[in-house]
């Protein structure tokens, strides 16, 4: 009897398998061609793009200039006020029309949008961040048909409720007197942010398309994970299914590579839309791992259903680990870390805003570079900050195939929101659509209710700015719980139970010494309160998730955006690309407290990025070294939505700054990091690995020409997950006696498996150190499609600079670093250029180089009489060239002849005649003078 049921149930997979391979699966139709545009008021029909914005349809057609050169981003404002109308037209046939269900699928719509198919309106939109999905099989006839989408303009329909509204909201980020971002479910960073420009877009930004289907299909898929050992894994898929059937189906859950047994599951399903559940194993399972700490696996499941005429399947990848955000009362005040696989984690990364300001731009392949430098930056964690939107189904995926945690906000940041009915229910839309959608990737690590409203409600002094009455602070505070407190955590526990959720980040404010005791913290007392960077090492909180400070990008990406003319940072167009109110002034208040004075704009632009790499890297090694009080730092910011001076490590077109080569480096697995305490030399080793690892510790004090001052190497053991102290000794034993000014210490630190660690400590600030110039002999040759660069140096040549400034697409596996004397270093780079053309193009700077020298009291005095003799010389030159061709027959010069009185012309002319032998008496006597100095200084030296 087994026997045969055994072989019934075979034969019942060979039929369904059969029924798969032939039953009716849904018909996609793409519809991202033939689209066209114009002004709803105005203009002729243009192409468009979909996916696509208004403005870059308008920049394709030649209508406006790029809004990122130069001042043009104040030309297209115009462009925000007006409606906007995008049509094109859909050819069904009898074989589309013959299925039972069409319906239209739009990913993204922003933002105010009426959708008219034949002129008869099938939706209307108000929410950038969800899709919309409209049956319209009733509307569509067999033939062309219309596809039209009316854009309001998001200001416009903003506008009214401004000024309905019974205050102002404290939208300070918004550029604009009239804040109406608050009102639209649309991407607060087009409005205008301390690093972006107000480029307020509509358009279709996500692709477009129909979907035919009979019987039932998947909307969605889930695969939940009950239990994980080593073992075993215990899973269950979960469809989203519409249906237009009453009986039973199949279901079905298997792998496509047979890393698990498929199974199959009878369902009965009904008219409409219903979840349905098949539970499923994973033997001996391999675990999805951060970067870093192994190899993030992933599996992929098929989950289908099988009806009679008809099936459907969607492919889902999913990661199997464990994973707990810990934030709770501890003895140290209130824990914040992550926990993967059983294990905590220190978090290392940076927070990430979208990558342009027209976000159809961002390609899969650009975001495919992110995660490349990411990855290879060691890092192991991004935050998706409030204030931009919920990125792209390939953003997660990439994450997930990268190890990349993601820290995700909900879109709401730094201001209060409305809390009427109709806001809230579009929240609460919001809210489901993209924890559905994002819940499935093992990278997702915990949602967070917004960007810095809390602690901004406490601490800002909103209530006192914006005047707010008794009963306006209790209805703004009464509408934060709602969102925060209310509409998101239960739509969280709801779709996503087992994530972390928390209403708002940072959990404390860094005023006071017990913030840094609390939760996560932005510690912006650096920057905004012009703090030194050393008080990063004072100020180290449970986990630091925002800090940062600004550069401009590098000469290469300025000429991209900027004429040389413009080549000033108080120039029209610099200012146009700092948004920060305060941010040119504070990075030349911070250059002239650590650096001497770059000698032009060029060096100006190097010595700045140095400057942001050196504090945030001081940032870094501190939150990193006070581990497990410490156990995450993220800084501000990864990237650019244009090109802007930034808090950025990576610039809009993708260029590395100085912080992220330094980043790279200080987030690597191991990491030593000498500091003086307390009188005392301590050297930190710090390992982010599971395990421990023996090494040897080298250190060696050498003064900038090379010489050994003292050296010492010392077996060391480094422990997993752990930072310690691997050598202590008094300053006094050896870095006193050494000439502050001139000397350095290396310390190394090389592990069995010939991993490596190393660090230089200078033992005066950077503004003090007397360098010198260096001599850097570089040699180009080829390896591949790469080249090489082999370096070396007479003396120290400090943060020495790579640059090819006229190839775009050059990038160098390091830069910015210290060259020692008598090392031998080689550095790969990539380059358009021939091996030719690199050699004669390539600059090798160092910090020396970029500075004013400063002159000794001879060389000026020097120069001061040269310059005198030069201008008496080029007066008598004058004047005897015109004694020369008196003789000449004069020709006098033809002159525009302008009504003046006469007598103002007389003294005009005396005046000037005056003026001119004046200036000459004055530089003859000056001449003299010196003569006279020169003279009487040598009568009073005695002769040999």
């Amino acid at each position: 009897m087994k026997k045969l049921l055994r072989n019934l149930y075979s034969i019942s997979i060979i039929l369904m398998s059969t029924s798969t391979v032939f039953g009716q699966a849904p018909k996609v139709v793409e519809l991202n061609s033939g689209w066209k545009f114009k002004q709803a008021d105005a203009g002729q029909w243009l192409p468009a793009s979909v996916p696509g914005t208004v403005h870059t349809d308008l920049l394709a057609n030649k209508v406006i200039d790029d809004p990122f050169y130069r001042n043009n981003e104040k030309e297209v404002q115009w462009i925000e006020k007006k409606d906007w109308v995008y049509e094109t037209t859909i050819q069904v046939d009898d074989q589309l029309n013959a299925y039972d269900n069409i319906d239209l699928n739009f990913e993204g719509l922003d933002t105010y949008a009426d959708v008219y198919i034949n002129d008869s309106i099938v939706a209307k939109t108000s929410n950038m961040f969800i899709g919309y999905q409209v049956p319209v099989k009733y509307y569509l006839k067999t033939g062309e048909n219309k596809l039209k989408v009316y854009f309001h303009s998001a200001v416009n329909v903003g506008a009214p409720q401004a000024k309905a509204a019974k205050f102002k909201y404290p939208a300070d980020n918004e550029q604009s007197e009239v804040k109406t971002s608050i009102f639209s479910r649309k991407a607060p960073y087009h409005y205008g942010w301390d690093w972006g420009p107000r480029l307020v877009t509509s358009g279709i930004w996500k692709p477009v398309k129909l979907i035919a289907w009979n019987d039932a299909r998947i909307t969605d898929t889930h695969v939940q994970q009950l239990y994980l050992s080593n073992a075993m894994a215990s899973l269950e898929a979960i469809m989203d299914i519409e249906s237009d059937l009453d009986e039973n189906v199949q279901l079905k859950v298997s792998s496509p590579d047979n890393k698990f047994e498929p199974v199959y599951m009878s369902q009965y399903l009904t008219p409409g839309k219903q979840s349905v559940k098949v539970s499923f194993q994973i033997k001996n399972p391999e675990r999805w791992w951060p970067n870093g700490l192994g190899e993030p696996h992933l599996y992929k499941v098929n989950m289908e259903v099988i009806t009679k005429r008809a099936s459907d399947q969607k492919l889902q990848k999913i990661g199997l680990r464990t994973l707990q955000v810990v934030n709770e009362p501890d003895a140290m005040g209130e824990s914040f870390y992550v926990k993967v696989n059983g294990a905590p984690v220190f978090m290392k990364g940076a927070n990430y805003i979208p990558s342009d300001s027209f976000l159809p731009r961002v390609t899969r392949d650009r975001l495919a570079k992110t995660f490349e430098d990411v990855k290879k930056s060691n890092m192991n964690m991004l935050r998706i900050w409030g204030g931009g939107v919920y990125e792209s189904d390939e953003f997660y995926d990439l994450a997930d195939e990268n190890g990349i945690l993601v820290w995700q906000d909900f879109m709401f940041a730094c201001t209060m929101y409305p809390s009427d009915s109709s806001f809230l229910a579009n929240v609460k839309n919001e809210a489901e659509y993209n924890i559905k959608r994002l819940r499935k990737h093992p990278s997702l690590a915990l949602w967070c209710g917004n960007n810095e409203i809390g602690v901004a409600w406490k601490n800002w002094g909103w209530q006192n700015t914006y005047k707010y009455t008794q009963a306006d602070t209790a209805e703004l505070a009464n509408g934060y719980r709602k969102i925060f407190n209310e509409v998101l955590p239960q739509a969280v526990q709801r779709f996503d139970a087992d994530r972390f959720y928390f209403p708002s980040s940072p959990i404390s404010n860094w005023g006071k010494p017990e913030d840094f005791k609390k939760g996560d913290n932005h510690f912006w007392g650096v920057w905004h309160a012009e703090m030194p960077f050393e008080d990063y090492n004072t100020h180290v909180p449970r986990f630091m998730s925002e800090y940062g400070f600004q550069s401009f990008p590098d000469i290469v990406t300025i000429k991209r955006f900027a004429k040389t003319e413009d080549y000033d940072i108080q120039s029209a167009v610099m200012k146009t690309h700092q948004k920060s109110y305060k941010g040119n002034g504070l990075i030349k208040v911070y250059m002239d407290r650590y650096y001497r004075e770059p000698k032009d704009f060029q060096s100006f632009l190097y010595v700045g990025q140095i400057l942001q790499a050196e504090g945030i890297k001081m940032a870094i090694e501190a939150h990193r070294r006070n581990m497990p009080y410490c156990m995450g730092t993220l800084y501000w910011q990864l990237n650019d939505c244009w090109p802007v001076a930034s808090w950025s490590s990576i610039d809009y077109y993708g260029r590395w700054k100085a912080l992220q080569y330094f980043a790279k480096d200080a987030y690597k697995p191991i990491i030593v990091d000498p500091e003086i305490e307390k009188g005392k030399l301590n050297i930190y080793a710090i390992s982010d690995l599971r395990e421990a690892k023996k090494g040897e510790l080298k250190l060696r004090l050498i003064d900038f020409k090379g010489t050994e001052l003292w050296s010492k190497n010392q077996p060391v053991t480094i422990e997993g997950n752990k930072s310690q102290v691997v050598y202590t000794e008094s300053v006094a034993d050896h870095l006193d006696k050494a000439d502050k000014k001139s000397s350095l210490l290396l310390v190394e630190l090389v592990t069995a498996d010939k991993q490596s660690a190393k660090n230089i400590l200078y033992l005066d600030t950077l503004k003090n150190i007397n360098l010198s110039k260096p001599t850097i002999s570089s040699t180009v040759t080829e390896n591949g499609k790469r080249f090489r660069v082999h370096l070396s140096a007479d003396v120290l040549a400090k943060n020495v600079y790579l640059l090819l400034a006229n190839d775009n697409s050059s990038a160098f596996d390091e830069n910015y670093f210290d060259l020692l004397p008598g090392e031998n270093k080689i550095v790969e780079f990539n380059s358009s250029l021939s091996l030719e053309q690199v050699k004669s193009n390539l600059q090798v700077i160092s910090l020396y180089d970029s500075f004013k020298q400063k002159e000794s009291t001879t060389d000026k005095e020097h120069k001061d009489k040269q310059n005198i003799f030069d201008k008496a010389s080029g007066l008598f030159k004058k004047k005897s060239e015109k004694e020369a061709s008196s003789d000449k027959p004069v020709v006098p010069e033809k002159k525009e002849v302008k009504p003046v009185q006469k007598t103002e012309t007389v003294k005009e002319k005396d005046t000037t005649k005056k003026g001119g032998e004046e200036k000459k008496k004055s530089i003859f006597d000056k001449a003299s003078g010196l003569f006279k100095k020169k003279d009487t200084g040598s009568s009073s030296t005695p002769s040999n």
